[in-house]
């Protein structure tokens, strides 16, 4: 496929601005909802006299602690947390397989959008929680691989914006990440915590209008394949590389089996230990998390353009040397926040965490891009969205490893808990550089161009 002529969204095609932005009313929701999430249930859902109103949160409670024992309300929380962000990017397989075999993907990512519009609104019910959490799930994980795979499908198979298409979609989602925080965090920490989660939904009734909008300026779908219909089987190289991007997921898990404990742990532990103070005010947790969003966003500009300057020079790394570097990147980030933790004699201040998070902000774009691209790049045609999602659901299996490794956060104390994740972060370097020529052996075959 050559080279798509559509360059009017700053050289790149014009569907791309309709997903992205899209993408800013979705990732608006998500993180809002992501910025509140542990502060809610640490400091009101999980306290006596609303955990007793919650329906089936006690149940819940008795099988988790059924297979690993006993834990805190800290404990409790961070593993609902890891559950929930884990399933979200678990249930993009479940996505794929709809939008590739029974509703095709326009069909089912407005599916997902009305899910997470009534999810966000039965957040405002504590008895509705888990219910809300399950609306939440399922409606992400019918977006999520659905509109990466329509991302890759603006772009030819050579065409070497892809990787950069991926980040300026991920650039212009953390417009919705930015501004989340400030929204969403300050209504749900000063007004009560259900107003947050009320604007996250109508945040997704925005992102529907855009895409149903925008949708004529995407490919043309590719025919649904209904499970009668048989298909062509896979060849040997079809499996060869799809066994080279499973390997790829395997850094890519360990970078973010750290990078995720940001938004897990850390609001809780900045609540306490943090010293919040600036400009004559002590400022919310949250309003943290909108530092996080110009971090991200400026070092997803600083990468893009790095990238663009390589290219023209012919040492653009390739997508596993990138994850690889995000790792070392993520590494730093959490040592910098170690030692902020162990150095300190009160309150950490405030100057750690912000370079802690301009690091850890610096990572994004060195990871889930490069990853995504190298998917929609060297997937079998008939397995493409089920890869992606299988892709998306190597997040959730970081968000598992999150939720349960905060069961040590109290046993260890801040600065062995941030170290260790400092050294996950420098397990997934180690598996980039080891695995990157027996991946790119694997998928050569499929490239072409």
């Amino acid at each position: 496929m050559e080279r798509s002529a559509d360059t009017a969204f700053f050289g790149h095609p014009r569907g791309l601005a309709y997903l992205a932005f899209t993408e800013v009313w979705e990732g608006f929701s998500y993180y809002g909802m992501q910025a509140l999430l542990m502060l809610y249930m640490v400091g009101q859902l999980l306290r006596p006299g609303h955990f007793e109103h919650v329906a089936g949160l006690g149940q819940l409670r008795a099988g988790l602690e059924s297979i690993g024992g006993p834990m805190t309300t800290i404990a409790l929380a961070s593993q609902i947390f890891g559950l929930y962000v884990g399933l979200v990017n678990t249930t993009p397989l479940l996505g794929g397989w709809l939008g590739d075999r029974v509703l095709g993907q326009t069909r089912t990512i407005v599916l997902g959008a009305v899910l997470m519009t009534l999810g966000h609104l039965s957040m405002t019910s504590e008895r509705l929680f888990l219910l809300a959490l399950l609306l939440l799930v399922l409606g992400a994980g019918f977006i999520k691989g659905n509109m990466a795979v329509q991302i890759g499908r603006l772009y030819g198979a050579d065409d070497p914006r892809r990787t950069r298409g991926f980040g300026i979609y991920m650039l212009v989602r953390n417009i919705g990440a930015l501004s989340a925080p400030l929204v969403c965090g300050t209504l749900g920490e000063t007004l009560g915590w259900h107003y947050g989660f009320g604007v996250a939904a109508v945040a997704m009734v925005a992102a529907l209008i855009i895409y149903l909008a925008g949708r004529r300026h995407l490919p043309p779908e590719p025919p649904v394949v209904r499970l009668s219909v048989a298909q062509a089987p896979l060849t040997r190289d079809d499996w060869r590389a799809i066994l080279g991007l499973l390997l790829a997921f395997i850094p890519f898990v360990l970078m973010f089996s750290a990078v995720y404990q940001a938004y897990t742990l850390f609001p809780v532990w900045a609540t306490d230990h943090v010293d919040r103070r600036a400009w004559g005010l002590t400022i919310p947790v949250t309003w943290i998390f909108t530092f996080d969003g110009i971090a991200t966003m400026a070092g997803i500009l600083a990468g893009v353009r790095l990238w663009r300057a390589l290219d023209a020079r012919g040492r653009e790394p390739g997508d596993i040397g990138k994850i690889a570097i995000g790792c070392a990147m993520a590494a730093t980030a959490f040592a910098i926040l170690a030692l902020g933790a162990a150095t300190a004699s009160g309150p950490v201040p405030l100057i750690w965490v912000l370079a802690f998070f301009v690091m850890l902000d610096f990572s994004f774009i060195w990871g889930e891009p490069p990853l995504k691209a190298f998917v929609s790049r060297h997937a079998p045609p008939a397995k493409a969205t089920i890869m992606m999602s299988l892709a998306i659901m190597s997040i959730a299996l970081a968000n598992f490893t999150v939720g349960w490794l905060g069961r040590f956060y109290e046993r260890m104390g801040a600065p062995e808990f941030w170290l260790l994740h400092a050294g996950i972060a420098v397990t997934g370097l180690v598996a980039a550089l080891m695995l990157r020529p027996i991946i790119h052996k694997l998928v050569e075959r499929r490239v072409t161009g």
